[in-house]
């Protein structure tokens, strides 16, 4: 009988990073925030075509993932990339690509 393969934390993790960043709109944000120390919501909006709603929708997504971070400024809300959680999404997403790299289908 074949053993059962257990999800781990890292996993679970790579996949709610993977979800919040399945979105070109969501992957727009990230790339303006990465090029910017903090940018305040306005400033995120401006940069795209769609309602003031739907950008709040995804921020929410990504600060839910823990990909950015936000401050409240009253009345302003400032957003920028969590370094911290950055880091440890690319030191995820180059475990899987280098695990996926290194078997062969035959």
């Amino acid at each position: 009988m074949q053993e059962k393969i257990s999800l781990r934390k890292e996993e679970e993790t790579l996949a709610r990073f993977a979800k919040a960043m399945g979105h070109p709109t969501r992957l727009t944000i990230l790339l303006f925030l990465a090029k910017e120390n903090n940018c305040y919501f306005g400033a995120i909006h401006d940069e795209l075509p769609i309602a003031k709603a739907t950008v709040s929708q995804h921020l929410k997504e990504l600060k839910d993932a823990g990909l950015i971070q936000g401050e409240i400024e009253a009345p302003k809300v400032k957003y920028c990339i969590n370094r911290k959680n950055w880091e440890l999404a690319k030191s995820y997403f180059n475990n899987f690509f280098v695990e996926l790299n290194n078997k062969e289908c035959h």
